[in-house]
């Protein structure tokens, strides 16, 4: 197993470490370091069977005070991102008429949250993005799945104001925010031959929170 990161490599080669895959540095909104990661992970470890799309980023501001840096860092990280990691798998994958590609959305991606356009079209446009290519790469045989997860306990929801806070598990069914665990549950699910006819879904891994 590989586990791409942009920045912060101790991160990376802890989680490695613990899955017993190593860690490799790409910036994947960049088109040629993603089809290099993909060749270095060719290389290194053999054929990719499954590819999961994690990266994200967010800048939330109002729309009005939003500039074009903060669209465009979201933009690029959390689509154009999986679009390159996805081109760069796509072929290998058709041609052996097998492979499973997950990619990460969000409950904001289909309900929407204001004060992040920029995040929430991003996580809507994997969507949009993941069911064109489950159309596209299925007749080969190639499974394409979203998960859409709900607030889950991260670095990016550490900074949530305590009535933020309270107001999301007041309205999340299960009464909790996510453990990253729930969301890895369901990505081996959806990677394994137990998912082999499901594709062109979006499973909600949110507790209840989009109910």
């Amino acid at each position: 197993m590989a586990v791409n990161y942009r920045s912060d490599q101790a991160a990376a080669d802890e989680i490695a470490g613990e899955v017993g895959g190593i860690a490799m540095q790409a910036d994947v909104s960049r088109p040629d370091e993603a089809v290099a990661l993909v060749e270095r992970v060719e290389s290194e470890l053999g054929e990719i069977d499954a590819l999961v799309n994690n990266a994200g980023v967010t800048r939330d501001t109002l729309i009005a005070r939003m500039s074009d840096e903060d669209w465009e860092t979201v933009i690029e990280t959390n689509l154009r991102g999986p679009f390159n990691t996805c081109r760069a798998v796509a072929r290998k994958m058709l041609k052996r008429r097998a492979g499973s590609i997950v990619n990460m959305s969000s409950v904001v991606g289909l309900h929407g949250n204001p004060g992040q356009a920029n995040y929430s079209a991003s996580k809507a446009g994997v969507i949009g993005m993941s069911k064109a290519l489950a159309r596209e790469l299925g007749s080969r045989g190639v499974r394409v799945n979203v998960i859409a997860p709900g607030y889950i306990q991260t670095a990016l929801t550490e900074v949530i104001s305590e009535e933020m806070r309270q107001l999301i598990l007041s309205n999340t069914a299960l009464g909790r925010l996510g453990e990253p665990e729930d969301v890895a549950r369901a990505v081996r699910f959806l990677c394994s031959d137990e998912a082999a006819f499901i594709t062109g879904e979006v499973l909600l891994v949110d507790g209840g929170l989009g109910m």
